[in-house]
């Protein structure tokens, strides 16, 4: 045999193992996908199962298809309320693929229907989702279709579970007070625990906005991490969690078509905003209430028809001014 039939061969052989190694891959790949398209359907339209049963809700779906999902994180010790540390609002629009991210700052003197004036996560505290859905609704326009209360618990778990190795962040100074650990200054590995305190962390001079900063960053990575192929294999342990440790009144087919468009690489991308945003809000100190930001609400509320849009507004309802 010449040495060009054998550099031929070669060749030959080499393309053969390189598209059967590719085919493998995709093989690989899409059985993964599968896995995890089949697994929702079979669930799709059936709600989630609820950890401390159905909460009183009654955000009502969305006659131009975008929705608002209320995001509560909720530190529960047995309490018949437990209180919130986090309340977020996610808005997504099926018509643009986007996913958006509101912070709502908890310290914000807002006013709560039969309760007067109150700080914003006060109203959780009166009357669950319910009534802190009202409240956002009364003093910023936001109409809220859906919640979802996510205990801490599952959080620290469902990070261990996508990425056991932790996640790094870069830590400015040292984080002790308020959450039970120390965080050393610089880069870290941080696992669910640790990650739970980094995003919990305010006593310091940016106090809750710093801490919304921080739950913004580690939400970004989160995203990214539960989409990426490795993860998709965990989806049955992932939904083992989710029906543990959420309580929320989503249906599985919106979480299906989210899912979908995060897949696709449609909705990776989070746009956040922060409310109050920068120069719309004073800080100050109330006898009854203690620090307060005292806002700006035309503002805010240009602000987040600016940021979502008329979809994700109370429709037909005035304003409160």
């Amino acid at each position: 045999m010449t040495r060009l039939k054998r550099n031929r061969r070669r060749v030959r052989w080499g393309r053969l193992f390189g598209a059967f190694l590719l085919i493998g891959i995709i093989i690989v790949g899409l059985f993964h996908i599968f896995q995890y398209i089949e697994g929702t359907i079979k669930t799709a339209n059936q709600p989630l199962k609820k950890v401390e049963g159905k909460q009183i809700f009654h955000g009502e779906k969305n006659k131009l298809d975008a929705i608002n999902i209320l995001l509560l994180g909720s530190d529960s010790r047995g309490e018949k309320q437990a209180r919130t540390d986090t309340i977020m609002v996610a808005h997504y629009d099926p018509e643009t693929h986007k996913i958006k991210l509101i912070s709502l700052m908890r310290d914000m003197l807002v006013s709560v229907p039969e309760h007067g004036q109150q700080k914003l996560n006060a109203a959780y505290a009166f009357g669950g989702p319910e009534l802190l859905r009202e409240t956002i609704k009364e003093n910023f326009g936001l109409e809220i279709h859906n919640y979802a209360m996510v205990d801490f618990k599952g959080f620290e778990k469902a990070v261990d579970l996508l990425v056991p190795k932790g996640i790094e962040v870069n830590i400015p100074y040292e984080m002790s007070y308020g959450i039970d650990m120390t965080l050393e200054k610089g880069k870290q590995q941080l696992h669910g625990k640790e990650l739970l305190g980094y995003v919990r962390f305010r006593h310091d001079r940016l106090s809750d906005f710093g801490r919304i900063q921080r739950q913004q960053e580690v939400i970004s990575k989160l995203t990214d991490e539960a989409i990426s192929l490795h993860s998709i294999v965990k989806l049955p342990k992932l939904l083992g969690l989710i029906n543990k440790y959420i309580d929320t009144n989503i249906d599985s087919s919106t979480l299906l078509t989210i899912g979908k468009d995060m897949l696709t690489k449609k909705s990776r991308e989070i746009e956040t905003l922060r409310i109050p945003e920068n120069d719309s809000f004073q800080n100050k100190r109330d006898e009854v209430h203690g620090d307060i930001l005292e806002v700006d609400f035309d503002q805010n509320i240009d602000a987040l028809n600016n940021f979502i849009g008329e979809k994700g507004m109370a429709q037909n309802e005035e304003q409160t001014e």
